[in-house]
Formats: C-alpha cells, sequence, structure tokens
C-alpha cells in the first residue's frame, strides 16, 4: 500500500524560510507566508522538508486510497515556487489566465518570482481552491 511520504511536521517555517539561499526567494517566501496566512486563516505548518502548507483535509479515491493533504501551500524550490493550490481550481478557472508569468504541473503552480503574477488573482485563487476543498471535503477540511 501507498504511504505519502508528505506529512504535516513540527520543523519551523521560519527556520525554513531563514536556510532559502537565494535572497528573493527567502523574500518572496515570506510574503507568501503573509499572503497565505491572510487568505486562508490557517497558521502556517510544515508539510514534509520543503512544503509550507494552511489547513489539511482528509480524502479518498475511487480507488480506496486515502490519506490527509494539506489544502493550500507553497515552497520555494531551488529553480522555482511552486504553488499549491485545489487541481480542479487551476485547471478551470478563468483566474489563471490573469495571473500572470507560470507554468503548471500535475498539482502545481511554478513561478520564478513574484512579482512576475498578480499578488490579487493569487489571494484569489487561494481563496478559491480553499472553498473548493472545504466544500468537496466538508466534514475532513479543518
Amino acid at each position: 500500500m501507498y504511504e505519502l511520504k508528505t506529512k504535516e511536521t513540527e520543523n519551523s517555517v521560519i527556520q525554513f524560510i531563514e536556510s532559502v539561499d537565494h535572497l528573493q526567494k527567502k523574500e518572496d517566501a515570506y510574503k507568501l507566508l503573509d499572503i497565505f496566512t491572510e487568505s486562508t486563516e490557517y497558521p502556517a505548518k510544515m508539510w514534509g522538508t520543503s512544503i509550507i502548507g494552511f489547513g489539511k483535509y482528509n480524502y479518498k479515491y475511487a480507488s480506496g486510497h486515502s490519506g490527509e493533504f494539506l489544502i493550500v501551500g507553497y515552497s520555494p524550490r531551488k529553480s522555482k515556487i511552486s504553488l499549491y493550490l485545489a487541481t480542479d481550481i487551476v485547471q478551470d478557472s478563468e483566474l489563471m489566465t490573469a495571473l500572470g508569468k507560470y507554468t503548471t504541473g500535475k498539482s502545481c503552480v511554478y513561478i520564478n518570482k513574484l512579482s512576475d503574477i498578480n499578488l490579487d488573482i493569487l489571494r484569489r485563487l487561494i481563496k478559491q481552491s480553499l472553498f473548493h476543498i472545504k466544500s468537496t471535503y466538508p466534514d475532513t477540511a479543518k
């Protein structure tokens, strides 16, 4: 049975951000901390060794696979900043066209730096993602 490696930890978010080598990414990570905290009203928690998450929910797929994961979050990685938003929102949202310069992967949005995107649109995407997850998983989102 598959076990998800990315789990909530007690590691310090601030210590993690302070460990980011690139000055611009560190500054962006602190700004994202404020944006996600204000947009979700959840405290920041470390998930695994490099993801800063906000809120959590329990999911179960038709295959029977289940687990717990962050509702939204981000990670200031070496090459790009990864934004973890609800996949359905990213795929279907008209807001994505107004976000700015980004690419997408299987489960996240990649940006080079915050100045490449519209932060008001990001706030709206975070709130839409939060609403989507809470609506989809009403008994477990917290």
